[in-house]
């Protein structure tokens, strides 16, 4: 809503985006600092003050930003850094606490166990109520989990992404971690709304990302071909069979569509009451299992961030 996807939506109608949500039964709302940088967190702290009590609210920490709100280069989870922005971010949220608080890329300067300390810190402190880790490695949260309990892990995990089934999915099964996949629809591409003839605006992060240049777009084709013929058969579109594939894989997945629009939030709350048969998940995983998708899912400064 405030960046990342091309220009910011206007608050009032955002605020009102949330709200809906909310009144549709949505009670876990996802923001960041570096969303914006700040406004996004000032937008969700607005609009589910009403009902601040009803929802949880997670927010990350970790990416270094200038006084004035300039995004700056690298990532910064130094434990004093971390207390600093929880007390930014509680004003901005305009609450007490923090359900859940990520650290939102490992920062290979600082001990992964200091930043789950610092984090013990602040849920002793009251500040601060679960402790989440973004885009990690395996090796990380285990270390981190040692230290204390992480609740969650946020990565990319959906048909257009599954690298997460390999390593990450069994280690969370392990420990009892949660998993918050984002990106559940392929950062749109699942909707069946983008094609290789689509135009990115400069300012949204799509544009750059190498798996949405036209040719990886009209090579990953196939993925959201697979979802259409399903959802057609199941009167659904192809978003919500996305999203009831990604639920049903495991109990503990909670995913995080984003939207701007309160269409796309009902369509995308549809994806929770659709019940995939057991044959329908063993077809769309079979045929998922013989695709050969394209394209990395950042670029290059970016991908050297995550799996640390």
């Amino acid at each position: 809503m405030s960046s990342g996807y091309g220009p910011a939506g206007e608050k009032s109608e955002m605020i009102g985006v949330i709200r809906s949500a909310f009144e549709s039964g949505v009670t876990f709302f996802d923001t960041a600092e570096i969303y914006g940088p700040w406004k996004n967190e000032e937008l969700v702290g607005e609009a589910l003050a009403p009902f601040r009590s009803k929802v949880k609210i997670a927010t990350k920490f970790g990416f270094r930003i200038g006084p004035t709100g300039e995004r700056l280069d690298g990532v910064d989870s130094r434990p004093a850094h971390i207390k600093e922005v929880a007390d930014a971010s509680l004003k901005r949220l305009k609450t007490d606490v923090i359900d859940l608080f990520y650290q939102h890329r490992v920062d290979p300067d600082v001990p992964i166990e200091d930043v789950a300390g610092a984090v013990k810190e602040l849920v002793e402190a009251g500040k601060v109520k679960h402790f989440g880790l973004s885009e990690a490695g395996a090796k990380t949260i285990r270390r981190a989990h040692a230290v204390f309990p992480v609740t969650a892990l946020q990565s990319e995990y959906s048909l257009f992404w599954r690298e997460p089934e390999k390593e990450i999915i069994p280690l969370l099964e392990e420990l009892g971690v949660g998993f918050v996949p984002f990106s559940p629809l392929g950062k749109g591409f699942l909707t069946g709304k983008i094609d290789e003839n689509t135009k990115f605006e400069a300012s949204d992060f799509r544009s750059v990302v190498p798996r949405f240049s036209p040719e990886a777009r009209r090579a990953n084709q196939v993925v959201v071909d697979l979802l259409t013929s399903t959802a057609a058969r199941l009167k659904a579109t192809p978003a919500q069979v996305a999203l009831a594939w990604l639920l049903a894989q495991k109990p503990w997945i909670v995913p995080i569509p984003g939207t701007t629009k309160l269409h796309r939030l009902i369509e995308n709350n549809g994806g929770a009451s659709l019940e995939l048969s057991k044959t329908d998940l063993q077809e769309i995983t079979s045929a998922s299992d013989k695709m050969n998708l394209q394209g990395e899912r950042y670029p290059a400064h970016l991908q050297k961030l995550i799996g640390r």
